[in-house]
């Protein structure tokens, strides 16, 4: 089965870092602008069918730290994953293992653009939670038991949702997670001309202690200076063991 072509779009400070008092800056607002025209503009060079993040990056950006409302007596789901959309223009896909994130939902915008949710589960999620999305219309696919399994997630996507080109936009563990597994073909990076030296804020590639920092190596392919003094630099991975196909 062929997976989807896996591009990682992240904005990024000087230092590396992709969140912080630096974004309060005019320099990255300039920046932001052309990070989000590249991948979801009018006619951006991206052109995908969803864009993929883990927990956190939901919980700040759009479900706010909201706790779920579940039903502890809800009656059992059945087995396995849940298509509620099998064809929209555009998904969310969030990266939520145990189920935790509070949607109210089942669709979300992002500045201009809008998306059907799209839950990524583990064995993990209990069935008031899997039965709280259905209640509210959201997709879930189950993908891993007790961690989560990226190569099994991206042919979910494939085949159930019709997902050519995903979009991986953090965190930095996540991130690194795919960089590890030989699944990220691409990584495009907006770097704004500004740095605030935090040491807590997060960077572009973590292991959070869970994964392995053995180096992995790029290859630029572009380099562009962009508006405010923001450079837009396209890579892709030499050492990467499994190649996708973009559309």
């Amino acid at each position: 089965m062929t997976r989807p072509f896996v591009f990682c779009h992240m904005m990024t400070a000087l230092d590396g870092k992709i969140s912080g008092e630096y974004m309060r800056t005019p320099e990255a607002s300039v920046a932001g602008r052309v990070f989000y025209d590249l991948a979801f503009g009018d006619d951006p060079y991206y052109r995908h069918q969803g864009w993929l993040s883990g927990r956190v990056t939901t919980d700040d950006n759009f479900t706010h730290h909201r706790e779920p409302v579940l039903d502890e007596d809800a009656a059992p789901v059945p087995e396995g994953d849940f298509v509620a959309v099998p064809d929209s223009e555009k998904y969310y896909v969030s990266v939520d293992p145990s189920g935790r994130l509070g949607w109210e939902s089942p669709d979300l915008t992002y500045q201009t653009t809008h998306a059907h949710v799209l839950e990524v589960l583990t064995g993990k999620a209990s069935n008031a939670y899997k039965a709280f999305l259905r209640r509210l219309g959201i997709s879930y696919v189950i993908a891993g038991d007790d961690e989560l399994n990226v190569a099994l997630l991206l042919d979910k996507l494939r085949m159930l949702f019709g997902i050519r080109t995903l979009m991986l936009g953090g965190g930095g563990v996540l991130n690194w997670s795919f960089i590890q597994a030989g699944l990220c073909d691409e990584l495009s990076v907006v770097i704004a001309p500004v740095a605030d030296g935090s040491s807590d804020s997060p960077a572009l590639f973590e292991t959070a202690g869970r994964t392995s920092n053995d180096p992995h190596h790029f290859e630029l392919q572009t380099a562009e200076l962009k508006n405010g003094g923001s450079v837009w630099l396209r890579y892709t991975l030499n050492d990467r063991t499994t190649k996708g196909t973009s559309t």
